[in-house]
């Protein structure tokens, strides 16, 4: 087990991007037109056995959580389930036609939402049955979906295996009562160990929880009890993140207050013991947020130089192309980035127009590519390597000299173009990374001028 001191904690966990792209949303500044982005996956569909990635975003929930940052529909009932299931079929059809491709080889397959689970089993039989009869799945293909444990039957989760998934998200959060309260989302040990048990004898071999730190009310018992509980039940997969409070973008997390939140030094608690929980109980940390079990597929795609970080976070599938398919969602290709639109009736309107729903991208430059290739290559590898004719020199070499703290404290070792993550430097893998990130060093200067540690 590596240890890692508060004190590195309190210096180092800088608020950044989660860099599951780059650059980050917030930076996306000069979006493709519909025909560029046709072009981009077409390009990339067409190179010798490239795959495509599928991302569904399904927006409905039963309940709103009060944390949540997510495109969400609160739902009573189902009757707007189907019309939503033939709009994404639509859309999918929309991009069969316009990229003249029939048939698609997918490599991937992730629902989220929203809750996946708030889809019935024929529901979730209409929706992959209509998606997949276009598709050839590879031998090795990924499909996955995000859950919540009080709204996933056993019908569900055979109607997913019957498709062929193997990979479950469960939204766990924190198991402290008083916390579960506050944030809208009560939920039992019982129905999380049904679930767990259920998902394991119809063989899915991959199980994700998500756990957060920093909610409301939450307290280093409410850590204690949570993981004394999840650790009996050995997910292949902890995601371990800090809640993100943006009650001015998130109205939902106005419930509670910035009085109710454990803040500075309380919180690097909070996240030094699950962190710490988690690699005494024999967990590795991989990456950003992320924990799993020695030969876990993760780890697997990591040996083979095949793990991706990508909107969903790390996944073991090699794509070349992910296409969002739903409101709000996004896709990406080698040049570029594209969201749909976040409104759910745009969406409806522009799908039911025979038009793709497309609302903002990004256009990658020349420096964009560079720096995406060394900073997936930090988050996958821990390593970057450049050569003094890199688009990106120019970013990359200052970067040493920001990073020369981090060095010092044994985080990073640098060479003359070179940087590469330690094992005590692999829970501040976002640091570093901002570090290269040319776009927030130009909307942030103060990080380059000394007054932070890059």
């Amino acid at each position: 087990m590596t240890e890692v001191s508060t004190a590195l904690l309190q210096q180092y966990s800088l608020p950044g991007p989660r860099y599951t792209s780059y650059p980050a949303l917030p930076f996306w500044d000069t979006t493709p037109g519909p025909q560029q982005w046709l072009q981009h996956l077409d390009s990339a569909l067409a190179a010798p056995a490239a795959r495509a990635g599928l991302y569904v975003h399904l927006p409905f929930c039963s309940s709103l959580c009060t944390f949540c940052g997510c495109n969400v529909r609160v739902a009573r009932g189902h009757g707007a389930v189907q019309p939503y299931i033939d709009q994404v079929l639509r859309e999918f059809e929309l991009y069969r036609e316009q990229l003249g491709r029939p048939r698609w080889s997918i490599g991937e397959l992730q629902l989220g939402g929203g809750t996946p689970t708030f889809l019935d089993a024929a529901e979730l039989d209409a929706l992959l049955g209509g998606l997949l009869q276009h598709c050839d799945l590879t031998p090795d293909a990924s499909l996955a979906t995000e859950a919540d444990p009080r709204t996933t039957s056993s019908a569900q989760l055979q109607t997913l295996r019957r498709y062929g998934f193997t990979r479950l998200s469960l939204g766990v959060q924190c198991l402290d009562p008083r916390v579960q309260d506050i944030i809208n989302r009560v939920q039992t040990l019982a129905e999380l160990r049904a679930v767990t048990d259920n998902a394991r004898e119809l063989g899915f071999t991959s199980l994700n929880y998500d756990l957060i730190y920093g909610l409301p009310l939450q307290t280093a018992d409410s850590i204690e009890q949570t993981f004394a509980a999840v650790l009996r039940l050995r997910p292949e997969r902890v995601t371990y993140y800090g809640y993100t409070h943006v009650p001015w973008i998130r109205p939902s997390q106005r419930r509670f207050t910035e009085a109710d939140l454990p803040e500075g030094q309380a919180r690097l608690i909070l996240q030094h013991l699950g962190r710490k929980r988690l690699l005494e109980a024999g967990y590795i940390e991989l990456g950003v947020d992320q924990f799993v079990l020695p030969g876990e597929a993760l780890l697997q795609a990591q040996s083979a130089g095949l793990l991706q970080r990508q909107f969903m976070g790390y996944t073991p599938a090699n794509t070349q192309a992910l296409v969002g398919l739903g409101v709000s969602a996004l896709g990406a290709t080698g040049a570029s980035y594209m969201q749909n639109e976040k409104n759910l009736q745009n969406y409806q309107t522009r799908v039911q127009q025979g038009e793709l729903p497309l609302q903002r991208g990004h256009l990658l430059s020349a420096q964009d590519i560079a720096l995406r290739a060394h900073i997936m290559a930090l988050l996958t590898t821990y390593r970057a390597n450049w050569h003094s004719n890199d688009a990106a020199c120019a970013v990359l070499q200052p970067a040493l000299t920001r990073l020369a703290p981090l060095q010092a404290d044994g985080l990073v070792e640098l060479g003359e173009r070179s940087i590469t993550v330690t094992a005590t430097g692999r829970p501040f893998l976002r640091t570093i990374c901002m570090a290269l990130d040319a776009r927030l060093l130009a909307r942030s200067p103060e990080l380059a001028l000394g007054n932070s540690p890059l």
